[in-house]
């Protein structure tokens, strides 16, 4: 009988050093030790690079710290490494992913500038790489396990009638994240790169594409980037209508996704419970009875699992074909963003209608 072929844990590196990178990505991947090594963290500046690997030390004692051009190289030309999560700013996401994907890294990243990237991903098998790294979506909502959930309950819920997104977010200046440079010099600002989270969330409830919209977007904050409030209604490709509301700061935060249907509704609705931040899922029956349930946030941790989970058997199936974690695809990132985008473009056309691009 042969061997079975045996792979060691696969090594991996984050390429970026911000608070997401210090305050999810350290604590997650701590959690998920045993399943993988932490080989490297790079960040463009020494002293970042250096502050996360401090951050990191602890539970990776032989982690390596790298930084700027030379460190990216040494990443590049590391054999050892099978994968890296890239969390840095929109505009270089791209560029750096693609770096590492010829190098024959896999890369787990957010999604942007999707339509030019994917067509250079497709190339990549006839550019001297025989079998195309795995490409996967971070911070990705289809991972959640009340977004999982719901999917399933979905189907208890009859011919669906109306959908409703409605977000009113808290970006201020008590955000982390409110001072990011490259959040706001991006196209979009933060309604695309908060937006697209929730847009998943509701591709992933509904099970169905989104096929047009209609959008105003106003900008009311000044602290803020413009547009920093859209509403839009938007039509499924099944014909169900819907609305998304996204208000980037409000002073009463609220979070929900809403689905009617003619035999019962489904709801997920952000907030917490003792002491732990989550998702409530609600499903009331046709009868009139509520099933609730709550599921605390493990986007991250499960996304992390799938992306170590898909290098490993990648690696075991070297040679031959395999399929990564669909939720993890690019594409599918790609298709939130579209969602997004038609959405803004109809905001600078003053509502009208626009269909949403398709992957």
């Amino acid at each position: 009988m042969a061997a079975l072929k045996m792979v060691e844990r696969p090594q991996i590196a984050v390429l970026g050093a911000g608070t997401f990178v210090r305050t999810q990505y350290i604590p997650r991947l701590r959690e998920i030790a045993d399943i993988m090594v932490f080989k490297a963290i790079w960040s463009r500046s020494e002293e970042s690079a250096r502050a996360a690997v401090e951050d990191a030390r602890e539970f990776f004692p032989e982690i390596e710290c790298k930084w700027g051009d030379a460190g990216l190289n040494d990443i590049i030309q590391d054999t050892s490494i099978h994968g890296v999560a890239v969390v840095l700013a929109g505009q270089i996401q791209v560029d750096i992913s693609l770096r590492m994907l010829r190098a024959g890294k896999h890369v787990l990243q957010a999604v942007s500038e999707a339509e030019t990237a994917l067509s250079h991903y497709t190339s990549l098998c006839t550019n001297n790489i025989p079998h195309r790294p795995i490409w996967a979506v971070a911070e990705n909502y289809r991972f959640e396990p009340a977004f999982v959930e719901c999917k399933k309950l979905m189907n208890g819920i009859g011919d669906m009638m109306s959908v409703q997104v409605i977000i009113e977010g808290s970006m201020n200046s008590s955000n982390p994240y409110f001072s990011s440079s490259w959040r706001r010099s991006f196209t979009g600002g933060f309604i695309l790169d908060m937006g697209v989270h929730y847009i998943a969330g509701l591709r992933m409830v509904v099970g169905c594409e989104v096929a047009s919209v209609s959008a105003i977007t106003s900008h009311v904050d000044t602290t803020l980037p413009p547009p920093d409030n859209i509403s839009a209604l938007f039509e499924l490709e099944n014909g169900c209508p819907g609305v998304f509301v996204l208000v980037v700061s409000s002073k009463s935060p609220k979070i929900f996704w809403r689905v009617v249907g003619s035999k019962g509704t489904l709801q997920v609705e952000r907030g917490n419970k003792d002491g732990r931040h989550g998702y409530t899922v609600l499903f009331y029956t046709a009868d009139g009875h509520c099933q609730s349930l709550f599921h605390p946030f493990c986007g991250v941790n499960e996304e992390l699992k799938a992306f170590i989970h898909d290098i490993s058997q990648a690696t075991l199936q070297e040679g031959g074909s395999f399929e990564a974690e669909p939720r993890s695809s690019f594409v599918e990132g790609a298709r939130d963003v579209a969602v997004l985008e038609a959405m803004l473009e109809s905001g600078k056309k003053q509502g009208a209608k626009v269909s949403v691009k398709r992957f």
